[in-house]
């Protein structure tokens, strides 16, 4: 790892990736690659996944090329020196802020949204100037590999490389110094980079999960907001987003109103037997399939099951889960859950949910 670090340090010193020439030549070829390799990138986010194909395009493909498009037409207007006004200590100097490239940079990517959560800031460390490691998630072997063997087609191969492996690798390259680093993922792993780059002073963007709350008001358009629910949990990787609804929080009086229509929606959107759906996206792997069946095995938990519960440990699959007042003390009320599991919170309330019961 010193070795790559060294090589791309010596290519950034050399000035190669300062010229707008030079960060446009390798957006392009981004771009290139997401349209050239498109059938490629959809077989590789099914086979970490089975994720379907019109959700890789709408959620990671589509989304990669109009980043890469927007940094392309505006990287010149992005690289112009700001003039700003000099102090009156300074007077009759001029001033302006310019923006520099850091260096080398490190990004560690995440295993839900494989390709888009590792090109993204590929693409901005690009846009700046910087040379780039990417380390793709191990979790996801296919687009892992897909990476290193398409980047170095389309884009400079002695300012951006990408580095495969799981903990080891990811600890050897945690221990060289960087100019800056990107993580998404979980924020126990999240911990881990921060220290590692405090001891180099390391700056460090941080995109982390957590509990993710929707409150559902008894005045609301049910059967819009019931459809947005459904896309938002389980259109997105199954619940395996940091942004998915992580909780759903109504009134005691509403709740069965609300349950009956998601069931109508989950039925209409993935058939009478979701495990069987090719619309609904699998569990990353079998460590995540037995954290996600023990979390809704406890007792108290799985008498709170309204809907769902199917699992199929062979295909890695559980179908749609809707659970009612699971005890708030539980590992699926406390942890982020990140899977197909929608708790529905149910509270005493007349009044108007957002102005009165969280405020």
């Amino acid at each position: 790892m010193a070795g790559v670090v060294g090589e791309l340090r010596a290519s950034f010193k050399t000035g190669r990736t300062r010229p707008a020439e030079w960060r446009a030549a390798q957006l392009r070829g981004l771009v290139r690659m997401i349209e050239e390799r498109e059938e490629d990138i959809s077989d590789a986010l099914h086979a970490d996944l089975a994720k379907p194909r019109l959700e890789s395009y709408l959620h990671e493909i589509s989304l990669a090329k109009t980043n890469c498009t927007f940094a392309l037409k505006g990287l010149k207007n992005w690289m112009k020196p700001d003039k700003v006004p000099a102090g009156v200590t300074t007077f009759p100097s001029s001033a302006q802020i310019v923006s520099e490239p850091l260096g080398c940079v490190l990004v560690i990517s995440a295993w839900n949204y494989p390709f888009l959560l590792s090109i993204d800031p590929v693409i901005g460390a690009i846009a700046a100037g910087n040379a780039v490691v990417l380390k793709p998630s191990e979790i996801a072997p296919a687009t892992s590999a897909l990476f290193a063997k398409l980047l170095p087609v389309y884009v400079d191969n002695s300012c951006i490389k990408v580095v495969e492996g799981g903990v080891p690798e990811t600890t050897e390259l945690l221990d060289q110094k960087w100019d800056k680093i990107f993580y998404t993922g979980s924020g126990n792993i999240g911990r881990i980079v921060m220290a590692a780059a405090a001891k180099h002073l390391t700056p460090v963007a941080l995109e982390l999960g957590g509990k993710c709350p929707a409150i559902v008001d008894s005045d609301v358009d049910l059967h819009v907001a019931v459809k947005r629910l459904a896309v938002g949990k389980w259109g997105c990787n199954n619940g395996q987003a940091c942004i998915a609804p992580d909780y759903v929080v109504t009134t005691k009086s509403f709740a069965p109103e609300l349950v009956d229509s998601l069931k109508r929606v989950l039925e209409r959107f993935y058939g009478q037997d979701p495990l069987q759906s090719e619309d609904l996206s699998r569990i990353v792997n079998s460590n995540h399939f037995y954290r996600l069946t023990n979390l809704i095995d406890d007792k108290k938990v799985s008498q709170k099951i309204v809907h769902g519960g199917q699992r199929d440990e062979k295909q890695l699959k559980i179908a749609p889960t809707l659970l009612v007042d699971v005890p708030l003390e539980t590992a699926l009320m406390t942890a982020e859950i990140f899977g197909p599991f929608l708790p529905i919170v149910t509270v005493s309330c007349s009044c108007s949910l957002p102005s009165s019961c969280f405020s």
